[in-house]
């Protein structure tokens, strides 16, 4: 039992770190030496990274944040597929995968290598959803493109994207752990988008290319990072 622990207990922090790795901010440290946290909206997502540095940057961006979400689970898969037969019990194989998920997303958005400040974790549930489930994995990114091909608005896409992905699992009896996996996703992932939502219903929140036009909306908060 204590090799058990121990090894659920590796997987599960090296799922955190993955998702620690502050891709957005390593991108525009790099490629135009800045600190993505002090241009644009101050986060460090694909939505900023495309403002402050450009399509090719925001694109890498978003599919390593989807990548590094399905590596930390796919670690559990790895584990399961190489280690000696009851080394881990296979009751836990799917609780293992929802627990890996929802620290990869914690790393996400706070990440141990920025003062535990990051992203507002879209991509890397993407990512995660991939190994769970590709189907409804796929289901979502098409809701999310549908809304941001007739809004141009990344924010209300993300939050149509968790809604649809609660009602997909539920509509296909996925199990409980993923079921709760995307219900918690969901609703931090809203959350994360707060000061996105108040400015949808005030009218200000910018479509894509649109710049930041208002001093307001310059302002760096650090709940938008």
């Amino acid at each position: 039992m204590l090799i058990t622990l121990c090894i659920s207990g590796l997987l599960l922090l090296t799922a955190y770190l993955l998702g620690s790795i502050p891709t957005g901010f390593l991108a525009a440290r790099w490629l135009e030496g800045i600190d993505i946290r002090e241009h644009g909206s101050g986060s460090i997502g694909a939505t900023n990274v495309l403002r402050t540095v450009g399509k090719r940057a925001a694109i890498a961006v978003l599919l390593f944040d989807a990548l590094k979400g399905a590596l930390a689970v796919s670690l559990i898969n790895i584990a399961y597929l190489t280690l000696p037969v009851n080394t881990l019990p296979i009751s836990w194989q799917t609780w293992l995968l929802t627990i890996a998920g929802l620290l990869a997303v914690l790393g996400h958005s706070c990440s141990i290598w920025l003062n535990f400040m990051g992203g507002k974790s879209v991509a890397i549930s993407i990512g995660i959803l991939l190994v769970m489930n590709p189907f409804i994995a796929l289901s979502t990114i098409a809701a999310f493109l549908i809304c941001l091909g007739l809004s141009r608005i990344v924010s209300l896409s993300s939050i149509v994207g968790a809604i649809t992905v609660n009602a997909l699992m539920l509509s296909f009896q996925q199990p409980i752990p993923y079921q709760i996996f995307v219900s918690c996703a969901g609703i931090y992932v809203i959350w994360r988008h707060r000061t996105n939502i108040k400015r949808l219903f005030a009218g200000t929140e910018p479509k894509i290319g649109q710049k930041l036009t208002s001093k307001a909306d310059n302002i760096i908060h650090p709940e938008n990072s």
